[in-house]
């Protein structure tokens, strides 16, 4: 069996937001079938993370483009990090490309 990717929420602090995001992704995820590891944690974390894939507000995306990421993340914005209609549209294909 393949190893689960690391999804990481990231927002100012990894505190509040991107554990919001994190649970409403959980939710998206189970319904669609996908096991994932999923963690959150703030935006000073980017650089030193070991992640399949950031998934982040759009606000954010001027600062993580800042950093200099594997080439191998896939990161993900989110308009509304809430909405699970946009998560499912956004994220679940992401993962489905990380496993083909």
């Amino acid at each position: 069996m393949p190893a689960r990717p690391v999804i990481y929420f990231i927002c100012g602090a990894g505190l509040g937001s991107s554990l919001a995001c994190q649970m409403e992704a959980e939710e998206v995820l189970s319904k669609a079938g996908i096991r994932a590891q999923l963690n959150h944690d703030g935006i000073s974390s980017v650089a030193s993370l070991k992640t399949d894939l950031l998934v982040s507000a759009e606000n954010f995306k001027s600062q993580i483009d800042k950093y200099d990421l594997d080439p191998a993340i896939t990161v993900v914005y989110l308009h509304n990090i809430v909405d699970k209609n946009e998560i499912a549209e956004k994220l679940v294909p992401a993962v489905e490309a990380l496993e083909a």
